[in-house]
């Protein structure tokens, strides 16, 4: 069912661990940088997309967090779950991430999940490239993913991509974190190598 027609509804508008040689970013930024409204390190759009029982259900996981914000989401069941983060703040931009060397990610999981790398041209559906963030045990990490092609595969039961992966890089729409089971997520940080985040 989520290969078929998940990301079909709720997603339109309504890895790998730090290599030494790559230079970490401060741990997340000023909040004289943040924008006028919530928003973790300038990204504002981080959504339930209704796929998959999830709390909240739909609409923003942005919540109050110390001096700052976070975007935090429970999956329910087993089944696939998704929560969406537009990298540019609206659902009809892109980004060219060919120059950047990958991301880094503040999060805690209490189980194992994907993060996918979904380009404009091919949005919908689940066959996509992707990447495993593992479980923190509930606590919070800040871990390194790399844009190294060898470092994003695909699920046969979502489907293969019909599009390279670099094209995904080129004109990279959001990072849609699925899983299928039960975990509790919460997102503090997200720095990608090369690029900030309009505020909107």
């Amino acid at each position: 069912m989520f290969a078929a027609s998940a990301c079909a509804l709720a997603l339109l508008p309504a890895g790998s661990v730090a290599h030494a040689d790559v230079v970490a970013p401060a741990a997340s930024s000023s909040l004289r940088d943040e924008c006028a409204t919530p928003s973790i390190n300038r990204y504002q759009q981080w959504l339930a997309s209704g796929e998959g029982t999830t709390v909240p259900a739909t609409g923003s996981l942005l919540v109050p967090e110390g001096d700052g914000y976070a975007a935090k989401v429970e999956f329910l069941r087993d089944e696939w779950h998704v929560a969406v983060l537009w990298l540019a703040n609206q659902f009809e931009a892109q980004v060219d991430l060919a120059g950047s060397s990958g991301f880094w990610l503040t999060y805690s999981a209490t189980d194992d999940f994907y993060v996918q790398l979904r380009p404009a041209s091919h949005w919908s559906g689940g066959d996509k490239w992707l990447t495993l963030l593992p479980s923190t045990g509930g606590q919070v990490e800040r871990k390194f993913v790399s844009f190294a092609p060898q470092d994003w595969t695909w699920l046969p039961e979502l489907g293969e991509p019909s599009y390279p992966f670099a094209e995904a890089l080129g004109e990279a729409r959001g990072l849609v974190f699925v899983g299928k089971t039960p975990n509790k997520l919460d997102f503090r940080g997200l720095e990608v190598d090369g690029y900030q985040s309009p505020c909107r």
